[in-house]
């Protein structure tokens, strides 16, 4: 399982389009190339970093196992280990909870 942070505005409209492709907040697929996300251990410390003055946020949680798309873990610059990405689009059906955060 990895675990991908939105908020509920995004995610109606991936709802609605019948798949994910927003990045991180500000940046699509398109934009940034991949889609960010964090393993079980490393989502807690993304939210207190990059999503502080978030009100409202949501986590996706998602099955690779249903993922259409690359998944490959990266490191990225300062981090102490490597983060999961997904190069594409996240289909609904990879998507098997959506956690309410705020």
């Amino acid at each position: 399982m990895i675990f991908h942070l939105t908020d509920p505005a995004t995610w109606t409209i991936s709802l609605a389009a019948g798949e994910h492709t927003s990045s991180t907040t500000g940046r699509s697929l398109a934009e940034e190339g991949f889609i960010h996300c964090s393993t079980a251990a490393q989502w807690p410390a993304t939210v207190e970093r990059f999503y502080a003055s978030a009100t409202e946020l949501l986590l996706l949680h998602i099955d690779e196992a249903q993922l259409t798309s690359p998944l490959v873990y990266e490191q990225l610059d300062g981090a102490p280990e490597p983060f999961p990405h997904i190069y594409g689009p996240i289909p609904l059906a990879a998507v098997v909870e959506v956690q309410r955060l705020r």
